[in-house]
C-alpha cells in the first residue's frame, strides 16, 4: 500500500496527540519543582513607556503538551486606572504549577481604553517579533484577564476576524480561547456612569479617565469597545465568570452577550451570590472548568 505524505502526517499528529499530556491529569509543580522548570523574564519592555512590560514564563514542560501547549496571556484589572501585574499574580498560579507558559502583561494606565486596549497587540507583536529569544507558541494562544484586562482580552480575541478594529495582530499569531474574569463586554454606557458617578473618588476618577473626552461618551464609540459588538460563530471559544452581586459590573450587562454565547463552544460560569472579584473557593473551582475547557478546544 502506497501512503502519501498527508497520510503519514495525520498518523505523526494523531501519535503525537496521543501521547500529549492532559492539562487536567498532570499533579501541580512544587514550588521547588517550578524553580526547575521555569526561566523566568521580569519587566521585559515592549513599548517605549515605562508601563509596556511583562512578565515572561518559560516553561521547559511546555511543549509536553503537545496541542494543549498555550501561551497564556493574562492582564490585571484596576478599571484602566490602576493595579499592576505584581497584584493579581493569583490569576497565573494554577498555569505556571502546571507547566505551561505564560505572559503576565501591565499596559498603559489612566490614559482610557483604547490605548490600554491596543497594548494587548502590541505586547503580542512583540513577542512574535523577538519570538526567537522566548520559543512561544504564537499559534496557540489563550488570552485572559480579570475585570478591565478581561475587557481587553475579550476585544482582542474576539476581533481578530473583524477588520473594523483598530489594531491589527501580525501574522502567526492566532488566538484560539478567551477566559474573562468579570471583564465588561456590554453595556459600556451603564458602567462609564456607575465609576463616574460613584461617591468614592477613585473610582469617579477611574470613570471619567476611561475614555478621552468630556462628559459621557457616545454610544458609537462605546461599541468599538464593547467585545458583544464583534462576537460572531466564527469566534474563538469562551470561558465566561461572573457573578450576581458584582457590584461594578452589572449582572443585567452580560445578558445580551450570554445570549450569543455557543453551546457546544463556549462556557459560563455565573456564580448568583458572586461578587466582582472571586473568592479562593470560587477560583479554585473556576480552575478546574477551565483546564477542561482549554482540553477542549
Amino acid at each position: 500500500m502506497k501512503i502519501t505524505t498527508s497520510y503519514l502526517i495525520l498518523i505523526i499528529s494523531i501519535i503525537l496527540s496521543s501521547c500529549s499530556k492532559k492539562l487536567t491529569s498532570t499533579l501541580d509543580l512544587s514550588v521547588a519543582e517550578k524553580e526547575e522548570v521555569y526561566k523566568v523574564l521580569k519587566d521585559v519592555s515592549y513599548g517605549s513607556d515605562a508601563e509596556q512590560v511583562m512578565d515572561v514564563y518559560l516553561s521547559q514542560n511546555a511543549t509536553s503538551f503537545g496541542k494543549l501547549n498555550y501561551t497564556i496571556v493574562f492582564l490585571h484589572g484596576g478599571a484602566y486606572y490602576l493595579s499592576d501585574k505584581s497584584q493579581e499574580e493569583r490569576y497565573i498560579e494554577p498555569y505556571l504549577r502546571k507547566g505551561l507558559n505564560v505572559v503576565n502583561l501591565n499596559y498603559r494606565l489612566k490614559r482610557g481604553i483604547p490605548l490600554a486596549t491596543s497594548d494587548l497587540t502590541n505586547a503580542l507583536n512583540f513577542l512574535k517579533a523577538n519570538n526567537a529569544d522566548f520559543g512561544l507558541n504564537l499559534d496557540n494562544v489563550i488570552v485572559t484577564g480579570f475585570s478591565a484586562g478581561a475587557q481587553i482580552a475579550t476585544n482582542v480575541g474576539l476581533r481578530q476576524d473583524n477588520p473594523s478594529f483598530p489594531d491589527k495582530l501580525n501574522t502567526g499569531i492566532s488566538i484560539k480561547g478567551i477566559i474573562n474574569f468579570s471583564g465588561p463586554v456590554d453595556g459600556l454606557d451603564v458602567i462609564e456612569k456607575i465609576f463616574v458617578d460613584h461617591e468614592y473618588e477613585l473610582f469617579s476618577k477611574a470613570g471619567k479617565a476611561l475614555f478621552p473626552s468630556e462628559g459621557y461618551t457616545s454610544n458609537e464609540v462605546l461599541s468599538v469597545y464593547a467585545p458583544v459588538s464583534y462576537f460572531d460563530a466564527d469566534d474563538p471559544p469562551i470561558f465566561l465568570w461572573h457573578g450576581g452581586l458584582d457590584d461594578q459590573i452589572p449582572p443585567a450587562t452580560f445578558e445580551q452577550f450570554v445570549s450569543l454565547m455557543r453551546k457546544v463552544k463556549d462556557t459560563r460560569m455565573f456564580i448568583p451570590n458572586g461578587k466582582h472579584s472571586p473568592t479562593e473557593e470560587e477560583l479554585a473551582t473556576a480552575y478546574v472548568e477551565i483546564f477542561k475547557f482549554l482540553e477542549g478546544l
